[in-house]
């Protein structure tokens, strides 16, 4: 997706021109965001319907001549299309997944003819970008997975007494298969018996979050979502015998999270149907793609390419899916009939409801998979991937981005065609924002503290000790800090929901055109909800931070603009779009900071019914004071071992002091224990003694 309300390019002009696209500068001013108060219901179950009687006399006559019947009660008829999703509740009610499951791998170099010929040391030397520049499938071993409790394996559980092979690993994940500490696929030979009725056993690390515990959270909370599928988890520690280098005990690996692949077993497991068609989706934005979405008898299929956007996991005939892009691409096609024949529209909206609230941003265009039972057109979205979810505290204390404005609400979606039609349609939006009350509802505090207080309780005996100390982002202190404000994000989450519909939606910028000494700039329209007129800002500069402007221009009406053609160079482009209400708050916010440029000024904003608002602007956060005052770019990104910085407490409580009306305390002291805190989480050493002990 290019960029979008804030939107930027950059360009190249020596001989020939280059496009990229890079965010620049603040937020687009859009219409200020409302605070609202909502009614919310709670989840409700569906009710059977009461099934008429029906029938021939001769039929009920044929029945009785068997034997009597006891008298039951049916659900009335409902066709394939159309049905609601619904999980299978009893399947997580065979096994206990509250704990921990401790397994035993022992690896072995296995033969050329099972691809197994390979060392431990080879399968994890490996990334999915080293196979593909070698042109060959991932590295597998042999092994033994048994079951057990700490002691070791335990009788009646799985591999118990055996010693030969009865399982084959590889690691698993794109991105993640370039992290120190793997994930693994363990995939249970024929015959060789199955782990909970799972033959594919996944096992991640989940080192891209401190918690440790954000998937199976996730999936633990789609369990009461009646309108989404869950898949089952578990929490397991893991530990490894490598033959393949001559070991003969078994290294403690940590602890990871097993969770259910999405297959043909797992869809009938789940009470659906194993012979549909069943797509992992990966970066796809459901455009047609003609070229590559094909059905697989063309000649033209290619099915490495297909499965680049869409990877088939279950039955490979295409023409459904084929139909319901063709229809979804034609605009001429209204998307309620759409959504009436392909999509069921309480799983699209609680799916969506669900990401929205958890802040779960890497869901535009994969992360999903698309599911569609046989003899039916309808398609539903099924959750997959969770690890990234709440996860706004933790990216600001160890300084990673938190995304951009077009990522924030219904605005991330924007850039997929099948999610920007149904946001477009009024009748999705009213099923969006039901869904989203109840299942705000449903993750109240008490729902929210109870789980991550389990979860802790289970992690923290892992987290602290080798090997996973090792690779821990966050002190300890961190990880309470994260863990205990976790439902707050839901309910900051909540109110970005609301306040996105409120600003113009994200646009791409085309590349420029140069003619006769001219650079012409076009865009697509933005999309205002309310109706409201919209007008452009266009900034070109020699930067990123478009500080150093060649050309500008505002109130622009059409999405377009022409200027003389500048020397060869490197450009950006940024592009601003407002509405009517975004115009007024403009004047306002422009002529209050005008002393503050180049400043990072959290705004509090209120907006009332009557379209009139109010605003306040706070100091700069403690962590930029921080990183200004220690002339430094970022924090550490391990802080507790490596500090980059020391700052005096007269620095610090030059910045409490600045603070001090924006923060959560009377005093100066203690302002400043607090700005000696959040340095601290930063890599940065506070010098000397506390004044206050003097």
């Amino acid at each position: 997706m290019r960029e979008s309300v804030e939107s930027m390019e950059s360009m190249e002009r020596n001989g020939r021109m280059t496009m990229g696209n890079r965010p620049c500068g603040r937020n687009a001013i859009f219409k200020c965001a409302a605070i609202i108060a909502t009614v919310v219901t709670t989840f409700s179950c569906v009710a059977c319907g009461n099934a008429a009687d029906s029938g021939s006399t001769a039929d009920k006559s044929a029945a009785q001549s068997q034997g009597k019947h006891e008298k039951v009660k049916k659900s009335a008829t409902q066709g394939l299309d159309g049905a609601h999703l619904r999980d299978n509740d009893s399947l997580y009610k065979v096994y206990d997944d509250s704990g921990v499951e401790t397994m035993y791998l022992t690896v072995s170099r296995g033969n050329k003819s099972e691809g197994t010929d390979h060392s431990w040391s080879e399968i994890n030397q490996y990334s999915v970008d080293d196979y593909a520049a070698m042109r060959t499938n991932r590295y597998q071993v042999n092994g033994l997975l048994q079951v057990g409790d700490e002691q070791g394996p335990v009788s009646g559980e799985l591999g118990y007494g055996e010693k030969a092979p009865n399982a084959t690993v590889q690691v698993r994940g794109q991105s993640s298969s370039l992290n120190k500490q793997k994930n693994y696929k363990i995939e249970l030979k024929s015959g060789k018996g199955k782990w909970r009725g799972q033959r594919t056993i996944a096992l991640n690390k989940h080192m891209g979050e401190g918690l440790r515990f954000r998937n199976k959270m996730a999936y633990d909370l789609i369990r009461g979502i009646d309108q989404m599928m869950g898949l089952r988890t578990q929490f397991v520690h893991l530990y490894v015998k490598d033959e393949t280098s001559g070991s003969n005990s078994f290294d403690d690996y940590g602890l990871y999270t097993q969770v259910e692949q999405l297959n043909k077993s797992a869809l009938q497991a789940h009470g659906l149907d194993k012979n549909g068609q069943l797509y992992k989706v990966n970066y796809f934005e459901f455009q047609r793609d003609a070229d590559v979405i094909r059905l697989a008898d063309d000649p033209k299929y290619n099915l490495s390419k297909f499965e680049e956007k869409l990877e088939v996991k279950g039955n490979s005939d295409h023409t459904k899916l084929i139909a319901m892009l063709n229809q979804l691409n034609d605009y001429s096609v209204p998307m309620s009939s759409i959504l009436g024949k392909y999509f069921d529209t309480e799983n699209l909206a609680y799916w969506m409801a669900f990401q929205l609230l958890t802040g779960n941003t890497d869901t535009q265009s994969r992360n999903m998979y698309l599911y569609s039972p046989t003899n039916s057109n309808t398609f539903y979205v099924l959750d997959w991937d969770n690890d990234g979810m709440l996860m706004r505290k933790e990216n600001q204390i160890r300084n990673i981005s938190t995304g951009s404005s077009w990522e924030q609400g219904v605005s991330n979606y924007w850039g997929n065609v099948l999610f920007k039609r149904c946001l477009q349609t009024k009748s999705f939006r009213d099923e969006l924002d039901k869904a989203v009350k109840r299942e705000y509802r449903y993750m109240s505090a008490k729902r929210i503290n109870t789980m991550v207080d389990h979860y802790e309780s289970i992690t923290r005996q892992y987290l602290w000790r080798t090997p996973d100390s090792m690779y821990e982002p966050l002190t300890r202190a961190q990880y309470d800090e994260v863990a205990g404000q976790l439902h707050d994000e839901v309910a900051q989450n909540y109110r970005i929901y609301k306040e996105s519909f409120d600003k113009p939606m994200p646009f791409f910028i085309d590349a420029p055109q140069a003619a006769d000494g001219k650079l012409k700039f076009s865009w697509d329209a933005s999309y205002d909800f309310r109706g409201e007129d919209l007008s452009y800002d266009v900034t070109v500069a020699k930067d990123y931070l478009c500080e150093d402007v060649i050309f500008s221009k505002t109130d622009l009406a059409l999405p377009e603009t022409v200027t003389d053609l500048p020397g060869d160079g490197q450009y950006f482009i940024r592009v601003r779009a407002r509405n009517a209400s975004g115009m007024e708050f403009c004047k306002q916010f422009n002529a209050k900071t005008q002393d503050k440029a180049g400043k990072i000024l959290p705004v509090v904003i209120t907006y009332y019914a009557d379209k009139s608002f109010d605003f306040v602007v706070k100091t700069p956060p403690v962590a930029i004071q921080l990183l200004e005052a220690t002339k430094k770019k970022s924090g550490s990104a391990q802080p507790n071992r490596a500090k980059i910085a020391e700052i005096t407490w007269e620095q610090v409580k030059a910045i409490a002091e600045d603070k001090l009306v924006d923060l959560n305390c009377f005093t100066v002291e203690s302002a400043m224990r607090m700005v000696a805190g959040t340095a601290r989480s930063m890599g940065i050493t506070v010098k000397g003694t506390f004044p206050g002990n003097n």
